[in-house]
């Protein structure tokens, strides 16, 4: 077949045809890759994959509007816009919309070898990020079920140039997933992040390596303020007691803080949230963090450490206020009644009750679910929050008056008060600032109230406690009796010598009551 049995024989002729015609079309280019799956290494000694996948990724790089029309070659995909004179004659087709995923289904078509090696070269060509990733997601959300919920709800009718009569190709999703993550490009987006945490529900079902594994746990944690609490809840598909995989959660959140240099390095106290860049996505992420606390803190399996080293993950000024854990706490606690108190105590540790909020306060100074202590911390910090509260609406009033008096003062060219327009509404102000304060003399009363009932409550808890460890409870607990001292004994003798009718009766009635007595006690 050379052109050493003859000029112009069938292998120059072949390799004519094959960079005229398979080379410079779109669809044979994918149909003769196709065809190379089963000889592969043929094909590739050949070099007929090479050089096809060579011209895909030109293609795909080239941009298509400096040709024209006439570059695409086929009509599929057509829209609205009436018919192309070509040369003055009305070839009949149709004006056609240029879409940066316009070849995204046909290349669905290859394996995953194929496709890996495909990308690769687009990558190597420098094809935008936008449109690699988006191949890729299309690519995984064909051959990966389940994925296209994560994928942000991106359906609708499939691109396609080339009219294929083609059956998917037969993948293998481990393959399929490991190959594909490192084909990712470094890209950040809420749309991507989703899809992401989509990848990481599939590898998670999958059983991937450990590479794979960690390499989307680091994505995912380095824009974990861009993911949603539902793509969070990663439920548990491991032998594990609890419902979602929270060990998962841990570890992007470290990676989140580990991206993070500037929170690692300061110190909490010199760190000044409002002027720092990253103020806005460490604030992000402890809101996501938390509700997503709140969320699994009703799986009765779930561990105190668990719910600890979720809410320690974040350094302390990621928080400007603690309601979330108080409210992730408390759903904690409601669905763990069996904690003893001081599991429950060292769990309220991480709450900085100084950053509650007024309601979250007076929520928390009634909820009985807390332990005394916490109680009496958060009635503490409540009274300072509502003095300090107190003292701002006095010195408001202070201030109001003061202007108020300015404003009545008298003109010194007409010798008459100056009328202000807004006096009627600074009288208003000074009435509701007045029916404020008394409110919150008012609450602060019955705060104090509390806290001295709960004080009584506690002596008398105390006293009681010192009673029943009392060597007379004791004895009488064990019917035993003690000893009467020296001192009492002599009246005795002397009563015993001399009874009386009436002495003999009291003596009936105290024996009576003191059996009595024993018989209450042996009741305990």
């Amino acid at each position: 077949m050379t052109d050493d049995y003859g000029e112009d024989n069938l292998l120059s002729k072949s390799e004519s045809f094959f960079h005229k015609q398979v080379l410079q079309n779109w669809k044979d280019c994918i149909l003769a890759l196709r065809s190379c799956e089963p000889v592969i290494s043929r094909a590739e000694k050949l070099h007929i994959v090479s050089r096809c996948l060579n011209a895909l990724s030109v293609m795909v790089c080239t941009d298509t509007t400096l040709f024209g029309w006439p570059m695409m070659m086929y009509g599929s995909l057509q829209s609205p816009g009436g018919s192309i004179l070509w040369n003055g004659i009305n070839t009949g087709a149709r004006i056609h919309s240029i879409e940066s995923d316009w070849w995204f289904e046909d290349i669905s078509y290859l394996n995953v070898a194929l496709f890996e090696r495909l990308i690769q070269s687009m990558a190597a060509r420098g094809i935008r990020p936008e449109n690699l990733s988006g191949a890729i997601m299309y690519y995984c959300k064909k051959y990966l079920p389940g994925l296209g919920r994560w994928q942000g709800g991106q359906s609708g009718i499939p691109r396609s140039v080339a009219s294929f009569s083609l059956t998917p190709a037969a993948v293998d999703q481990r393959v399929l997933l490991e190959s594909v993550v490192k084909l990712l490009p470094e890209k950040q987006g809420k749309s991507f992040c989703r899809f992401l945490l989509g990848l990481l529900r599939v590898a998670l079902i999958l059983g991937v390596n450990h590479t794979c594994q960690d390499s989307l746990e680091r994505r995912i944690g380095t824009q974990l303020e861009l993911a949603t609490l539902d793509c969070l809840l990663i439920p548990s598909y491991s032998d594990s007691d609890t419902l979602y995989n929270t060990d998962c959660v841990e570890r992007m959140i470290n990676h989140f803080v580990s991206s993070e240099p500037k929170v690692t390095s300061v110190s909490p106290t010199s760190l000044n949230l409002e002027s720092s860049p990253s103020s806005g996505r460490l604030k992000r992420v402890a809101r996501l963090v938390d509700n997503y606390i709140a969320e699994v803190a009703s799986d009765v399996n779930l561990k105190l450490g668990q719910i600890r080293t979720l809410a320690e993950a974040l350094p302390e000024p990621s928080r400007s206020l603690h309601d979330g854990l108080y409210r992730a706490l408390d759903i904690y606690f409601k669905a763990h009644p069996w904690l003893s108190e001081k599991e429950m105590e060292l769990l309220c540790n991480i709450i900085d009750f100084q950053k509650l909020s007024i309601d979250a306060c007076a929520h928390a100074s009634q909820n009985g679910r807390l332990p005394l202590r916490v109680m009496l911390q958060v009635l503490f910090f409540e009274q300072m929050q509502l003095r300090k509260a107190l003292a701002g609406y006095l010195n408001v009033l202070d201030t109001e008056r003061a202007s108020a008096a300015s404003m009545t003062t008298p003109n010194e060219i007409t010798g008459q008060p100056v009328q202000q327009d807004g006096w009627v509404r600074v009288v208003r102000e000074n009435q509701v600032l007045k029916v404020n304060m008394e409110r919150m003399r008012n609450r602060v009363g019955e705060l104090e109230q509390e806290f001295t009932k709960i004080k009584q409550d506690m002596k008398k808890v105390t006293k009681s406690h010192s009673y029943l460890s009392s060597p007379r409870f004791v004895s009488r607990r064990l019917g035993c009796k003690l000893l009467p001292r020296s001192s009492d004994a002599e009246p005795d003798v002397l009563e015993r010598t001399a009874p009386t009718p009436r002495v003999s009766v009291e003596q009936a009635q105290s024996s009576s009551r003191h059996s009595r007595h024993r018989k209450s006690f042996s009741l305990f």
